[in-house]
């Protein structure tokens, strides 16, 4: 007789140990089926370290370039990515033994190893079997990809991906970073920092090509004005991997240029981890994109009783979105009724340097979809806050529908971008309008200021510009 649970959860990183934690709250026996460290790749090789480093980078760029200005004056200044790295490291080992330990805490089982499916919500890993007798929850993310038909496949050497990139002891004197979404804008930011001479590549007319137009050209600027080479709208055709360097022939504009660089980054997208889980015999289905096929309502996949969470079960693949996911599944599967999950409410953040943050629609989408809507903008130049800090780059845009005041988008280019969003998802989740945002009392002087401005500029009652 296998060992038996009520929810059996194959992958431990934010979905998985987010939807064990609440499913062990609602009294489910509850066991997770991991085969490396808990947190997955957000914990370990993503989120958190790549965070870390940035915040040395941004230590780097401030000690460096504005400390002077704020009366405060150092010698020369000497980055060691090495011990970033290191620090980087332990911050996502102390994450991860935290979530070790909230498994202890909630009485959820961890079972090492590689989970297949098989019939009757039946999970084997290596020799053992496990009976699910409510739900198996299929968790188990994504990994990088390379473009292996044109010649970068990852080597893990001269052409790496963000897991290789976390463990380097130094930067390499010049690298060529393919894919400028978040991945490839953030360690365009780390690496330039730390003295490698960047060249961000996106085969898309603009970086961060999923944010609203305007965030993208300001990130854009502000990456040039730092020595970043910025080249979208290209394609890369060929690569040629040497000794010492990686050779890149591009198209721009249908001109072949060349660029070589020590290493390459690949940021060109992510892949999720469907392969070897046995679900064609446990009756599960794939879409066209390769993701699993899900109700949205509830998440269930084609076969009773499985579900999928997180980056397989398709987009946005983002750690908060899979995390929320998790809980509405646990809570369905013990008779609760969850609130659904509003996908178009899922916060999205860069967390470069300045951050890129946004929620809702951008302003081509809105036009796209010919809403009747006005826009909202506060510069970051003109907020108190900003000034005292010295960091007055960017701004708030709101887009707000033009009969009734509801926010159908916000966006924000700035300093501490990723924490203000959420007043406008909180907004946007509560259905509030651009008037009931500014009739909350915004303390003076804050970043968040501009949040308010730019809703009263949405209305043509701006105060401070």
């Amino acid at each position: 007789m296998a060992n038996q649970f009520d929810v059996i959860i194959v992958g431990g990183g934010p979905a998985g140990y987010v939807c064990a934690i609440r499913a062990a709250q609602l009294g489910l026996a509850t066991a997770v089926v991991e085969r490396d460290k808990l947190g997955g790749v957000c914990v370990n090789i993503g989120c958190i370290p790549t965070k870390a480093l940035l915040h040395s980078a941004y230590i780097a760029n401030l000690v460096s370039h504005d400390a002077k200005e704020l009366g405060v004056e150092v010698g020369s200044v000497k980055t060691d990515y090495g011990v970033a790295m290191r620090r980087s490291r332990k911050v996502s080992e102390q994450n991860s033994k935290g979530v070790e330990f909230l498994m202890k805490k909630h009485k959820v089982t961890v079972i090492k190893g590689t989970g297949v499916l098989g019939r009757n919500r039946m999970v084997r890993v290596a020799t053992d079997e496990y009976q699910a007798r409510k739900a198996v929850i299929i968790a188990t993310g994504s990994r990088v990809k390379g473009i292996p038909q044109i010649g970068l496949e990852i080597d893990k050497n001269a052409v790496i991906s963000s897991d290789e990139a976390l463990f380097l002891e130094k930067p390499p004197a010049s690298l060529a970073i393919i894919g400028a979404g978040a991945v490839g804008c953030e360690f365009a930011d780390i690496f330039n920092a730390f003295g490698s001479k960047v060249t961000l590549i996106e085969v898309l007319p603009r970086i961060l090509p999923i944010e609203d137009a305007e965030a993208s050209e300001a990130l854009s600027k502000s990456y040039k004005k730092r020595g970043i080479t910025v080249l979208a709208g290209v394609k890369v055709k060929q690569a040629k991997v040497g000794k010492e360097k990686v050779t890149l022939t591009i198209d721009n504009s249908g001109k072949n240029e060349t660029i070589e660089a020590e290493k390459v980054l690949m940021a060109a997208g992510r892949a999720v981890n469907t392969e070897d889980l046995g679900l064609k015999e446990a009756g599960i289905q794939l879409t066209d994109r390769g993701f699993i096929k899900v109700n949205l309502d509830t998440l269930e996949t084609t076969a009773s009783g499985i579900y999928a969470i997180g980056d397989v079960a398709g987009p946005p693949m983002l750690a908060h979105k899979g995390s929320r996911e998790g809980v509405v599944v646990a809570e369905r599967i013990a008779g609760h009724r969850p609130q659904p999950i509003k996908y178009d409410n899922v916060p999205s953040v860069t967390y470069c340097h300045p951050e890129v943050a946004s929620i809702g629609v951008t302003e081509d989408q809105a036009k796209e979809r010919k809403l009747d809507y006005q826009v909202g903008r506060f510069p970051f130049s003109a907020n108190g806050r900003a000034r005292t800090a010295g960091e007055t780059e960017g701004f708030v845009k709101i887009i707000r529908d033009k009969k009734y005041g509801e926010i159908l988008g916000a966006h924000i280019v700035g300093s501490h971008a990723s924490e203000i969003i959420h007043e406008l998802a909180v907004a946007r989740q509560n259905e509030y309008t651009v008037e009931e945002v500014d009739l909350a009392i915004h303390a003076h002087p804050t970043l968040s200021e501009a949040i308010a401005e730019a809703a009263l500029d949405s209305m043509g009652q701006v105060i401070h510009i």
